[in-house]
């Protein structure tokens, strides 16, 4: 096969994938989570706040989700690749070696973070809604890692954009052997985190736009995310489980497309139905204060009204 004519211009890779800092090499790719988990929980607790919602919960949720989803993200890689696993008894625990897989992880944590909304006694649809562009946010600066890492990029590309991987990545990427003579690649990372960032200004335009429904919006973030995953897994090169001749998680992005918008438009034609128990925002003391002056301490307070009041719009901040 004929090499790629060089490219005119490229992204170079960051020589180094992280900093020293005295005695301690802080990697890129970690620190990066740490910024994207911290903004999700920022932007989540401003659209919660604005839902009517206590942000003492959103705090409560990263404890238990946070966790959750380096679980179930690492799961789902080590169920999917186990041939990428470290050869050695830790190797299904070493997160910092192979790397998580995105729905297994937020499958998880979605789990151990509805059970925590629930058993606070407020509306898990409306805190989703909340949640899905927070989430795609931290999903775009955690792409940012993966440039420093040289990982997750594409097929060999002469593009003005195309970016630089050294052979040593090129090699540990497990990229195909007719691939290794190529020096510049799609970054496929870019890619995602430009449609991330693009997908949750869209959501948060519909939450102030027109009428979602509770989880409506979290059911678009899972089928517009998987929408891209199916774009994405026809130009990786990198490592991956095989199926009937194509990356394992292209069918897997089909798969929850179809569920997202099978899940958005049941959530839409169920409308106030849909509503479970109003955030909960208010103390006892305050709630009782409420009380006493007949006006309602909060979304999760009862009204002394006959009429079911619903909770607010899902999407306000």
């Amino acid at each position: 096969m004929a090499s790629l004519p060089a490219a005119l211009a490229s992204i170079p890779s960051p020589p180094t994938n992280g900093i020293h800092v005295g005695p301690l090499f802080i990697h890129v790719y970690g620190l990066m989570y740490v910024v994207g988990i911290s903004l999700a929980i920022y932007i989540t607790g401003r659209r919660w706040a604005a839902a009517g919602g206590d942000r003492s919960l959103v705090y409560d949720v990263a404890l238990w989700a946070v966790p959750a989803g380096i679980v179930g993200g690492r799961i789902y890689f080590d169920l999917t690749t186990p041939f990428d696993m470290p050869h050695h008894w830790w190797g299904p625990f070493a997160v910092w070696d192979g790397g998580l897989g995105i729905w297994g992880g937020i499958a998880l944590a979605t789990i151990v973070g509805a059970w925590r909304v629930r058993r606070a006694g407020a509306s898990v649809g409306v805190f989703m809604n909340a949640v899905a562009p927070a989430l795609l946010v931290a999903q775009a600066v955690g792409r940012i890692g993966n440039y420093f890492n040289q990982e997750l990029f594409g097929k060999p590309s002469n593009l003005p954009w195309a970016v630089q991987i050294s052979y040593a990545a090129r090699v540990n990427s497990g990229i195909p052997a007719a691939d290794l003579k190529y020096t510049t690649f799609q970054p496929s990372f870019l890619y995602e985190m430009i449609f991330d960032l693009a997908l949750a200004a869209a959501l948060v335009w519909l939450g102030h736009h027109r009428k979602i429904q509770p989880q409506g919006l979290f059911a678009l973030y899972v089928a517009g995310y998987s929408g891209y995953r199916i774009f994405e897994e026809t130009i990786r090169v990198d490592s991956s489980a095989y199926f009937l001749g194509l990356r394992l998680n292209f069918f897997v992005a089909i798969a929850a497309t179809a569920a997202g918008l099978a899940w958005f438009v049941i959530a839409q034609r169920r409308g106030g139905a849909q509503h479970g128990p109003p955030p909960a925002s208010a103390s006892p003391s305050t709630a009782a204060q409420a009380a006493e002056a007949g006006k309602p301490a909060g979304p999760g307070t009862a009204q002394p009204s006959t009429a079911r009041q619903p909770p607010p719009s899902p999407a306000t901040g």
